[in-house]
């Protein structure tokens, strides 16, 4: 039995989905639905589903009766906006702690997502404190967490490993909204409006030219998967393709696709000032130190396998009624 909270969200319904395509389906979705999120469990199949709340609730009560192979944890509230301190620090340090120390006491392999948000303007992405300097609550909240696994992650006996998405995108994501990663909102723009703005130069990169370390999904939910089968192996890791793209290169991969598209420069909101990401790529040397070797998928190639699923959620939504 495999535990994947967050299990309607992006990453965790394209977990839920390579498990049924490797024959399994002895699984635990662990979310809080709305209409929105539920529609990526549609067509999975899945033994049980728990609310977050019911889950916390079990293990207060001693835990689940069921064999458990691993807890992937997912679940987390992800809005790089979100401004309520004690919800975010519920959601994404307190839950994760309560989860964490079931895990721990049953020896239960344990995977859980951190964000590369948690080096906000640093130009340096190793795992190293020095590196870390988040911008905001969702950042705070996750390196809160990371730093709980540092203190206790020598004395742990079974599998403990934490892993800090760069830029994710791919299928499953349309009900993000605001926080859908760039490549989906850029494909999203342009079949909308005929058109993407990106921002104008920044921190001295050029016109459209911020760059970023965009990994497909795929990867993250086969890294995700390597980890969890494993029976030792512990650490927090980057987990991105270790190259950055720039904005402009998603942009020009999408309108080659879609067959037409303009690129419109807009200036950086004076709300983001200070605390807007112009450069991130993952330093990959802890990952590769551990034996870790899948090769991450090609930007435009990601892009390319995400395109019809992308255009098939888009007209989903837009089919739908208001």
């Amino acid at each position: 039995m495999y535990v994947v909270t967050g299990g309607a969200g992006f990453v965790g319904s394209n977990i839920i989905c390579a498990l049924n395509d490797r024959g399994l389906s002895d699984v635990i979705v662990v979310d809080r639905l709305n209409s929105e999120n539920s529609k990526n469990l549609r067509g999975l199949r899945f033994a049980e589903y728990l609310d977050r709340d019911e889950l916390r609730a079990a293990i207060a009560r001693g835990g689940l009766s069921a064999q458990i192979e691993a807890i992937i944890h997912q679940g987390a509230c992800a809005d790089t906006t979100g401004a309520d301190a004690d919800f975010m620090m519920d959601n994404n340090f307190t839950f994760s702690k309560e989860l964490l120390a079931f895990a721990i006491s049953r020896k239960i392999p344990f995977v859980y997502a951190s964000s590369a948000a948690v080096y906000g303007t640093s130009v340096a992405f190793a795992e190293k404190a020095e590196n870390e300097h988040p911008l905001n609550l969702y950042g705070q909240s996750k390196l809160a967490f990371d730093n709980h696994v540092r203190g206790l992650i020598d004395r742990v006996e079974s599998t403990l490993v934490g892993l800090r998405y760069f830029n994710v995108f791919g299928p499953r994501e349309s009900h993000k909204g605001k926080m859908a990663s760039m490549p989906y909102r850029i494909f999203r723009q342009i079949r909308e409006q005929g058109r993407v703005r990106l921002f104008a130069g920044t921190d001295g990169f050029a016109d459209g030219e911020q760059r970023r370390d965009f990994i497909f999904v795929k990867d993250v939910v086969a890294t995700n998967l390597e980890f969890a089968a494993r029976r030792s192996g512990k650490g927090i890791f980057n987990l991105g393709t270790g190259a950055s793209r720039s904005f402009n290169d998603v942009a020009r991969a999408i309108i080659k696709l879609t067959g037409e598209g303009a690129i419109e420069y807009i200036p950086l909101p004076s709300s983001l000032a200070g605390k807007y990401q112009s450069f991130t790529e993952a330093a990959l040397g802890a990952l590769r130190k551990i034996g870790y070797e899948l090769e991450f998928t090609r930007l435009e190639e990601g892009i390319a396998k995400s395109f019809p699923e992308w255009q098939r959620e888009s007209l989903a939504t837009e089919s739908s009624p208001s």
